[in-house]
């Protein structure tokens, strides 16, 4: 019964692995591409929220909301 337990603890232990990565990849990224990609992925949520979920939805947000965020942090 144990190792139930710890099979358990893998998805969790991989996902804060693959979390950790990611953010230590934005740690030397500019300011314009911090705002993109943030951007790519408050659209990417609200797209999937708004199409139930569907594949489609949730690319076509991550693309307008990388544009939006791009733009809204425009190199001066």
């Amino acid at each position: 019964m144990k190792s139930f337990n710890n099979i358990r603890l893998v998805p969790s232990a991989l996902a804060l692995v693959c979390t950790i990565f990611v953010l230590n990849g934005c740690a030397d990224m500019s300011r314009q591409e911090r705002g993109t990609a943030t951007g790519a992925v408050i659209g990417g949520a609200a797209g999937a929220v708004l199409s139930g979920g569907s594949a489609g939805g949730t690319a076509a947000g991550a693309v307008v909301g990388g544009v939006i965020g791009h733009e809204a942090t425009e190199r001066k």
